[in-house]
């Protein structure tokens, strides 16, 4: 024991990495991996099985369950983003250094792309034997596995509004999102899990057929969540944040004014009158 120990305290020093922001960025990363990993295998059961191991309430379910794991593993390091356009908000609002978008973006991506890429791995011959090939439309298609494709009935605006009103409600629950909005177009919401999962889909044999379908959808998924999460902001914040931090503020500048007045009175009592020690 007392070697082994030795042997794993070099390797933590050997490997840990001191940079802040480059910690929160793997953190992001391992954290969208596993929301990509539990939500699109539970997708997979449920199209390859062709329903027997899995519904659309169970995909639903999972996409909810891996947020919220993939929250509780990386979101003490770097609060748990998960999705860009979370990050962009927060970013807008000053809670965030801007500095930060482009490096949660890219770990989110890769988290995303690796997420799909286990997929892969895992269901390899059964995405083969599935339709004998890879396809990304048509009643065997298996490309909406990892990525969200649109339903035939929608059009691109009507896409565009779809996924920014998804983003909208990002902040509530991936569950509610999944089973009152998901008919459309599969409720990406995320622009890292739906471009990771789909740049690998282009890789692993699906081609680019998975960026041009449907007159470039792919570009709607990456877009419309950041339009979505900052009206979604801008709306709570004019209808509850500002008012409530406002309270804050107005509570903290009353109590510091209070204390100001009471270290005034204070001083004036302690303060000795120098004419009054002369007549003494």
């Amino acid at each position: 024991m007392g070697k082994q120990k030795i042997w794993i305290d070099k390797l933590m020093r050997t490997f840990q990495i001191r940079n802040l922001l480059l910690r929160q960025a793997l953190a992001e990363c391992l954290g969208t991996l596993i929301l990509v990993m539990f939500g699109c295998g539970a997708l997979a059961q449920l199209v390859l099985s062709r329903g027997s191991h899995g519904r659309f309430l169970t995909v639903n379910f999972a996409f909810g369950f891996a947020a919220t794991l993939g929250i509780l593993v990386c979101g003490q390091i770097s609060g748990g983003h998960l999705n860009p356009a979370v990050t962009f908000a927060l970013c807008l609002l000053g809670r965030e250094r801007w500095r930060k978008f482009p490096v949660y973006f890219a770990a989110q991506t890769l988290g995303a792309f690796l997420g799909s890429a286990v997929i892969f791995g895992l269901y390899y011959d059964a995405l083969w034997d599935h339709a004998g090939k890879l396809l990304v439309e048509g009643e065997n298609a298996t490309a909406g596995i990892f990525a969200t494709y649109p339903g035939s009935h929608l059009t691109l605006v009507n896409g565009f509004f779809d996924q920014g009103l998804e983003a909208f409600t990002v902040g509530f629950v991936v569950l509610v999102i999944g089973l009152s909005m998901g008919f459309n177009s599969g409720y990406a919401v995320n622009p890292a899990r739906d471009f990771g999962p789909r740049l690998f889909t282009a890789i692993a044999g699906w081609g680019g057929e998975v960026f041009t379908t449907r007159q470039g959808w792919f570009l709607i998924p990456i877009f419309a969540p950041f339009l979505g999460s900052s009206i979604g902001v801008m709306v709570y914040q004019l209808m509850v944040g500002y008012h409530q931090e406002g309270e804050v503020r107005d509570r903290k500048s009353k109590e510091l004014e209070e204390r100001d007045e009471g270290r005034v009175k204070l001083t004036n009592v302690t303060t000795k009158d120098p004419l009054k020690e002369d007549m003494v």
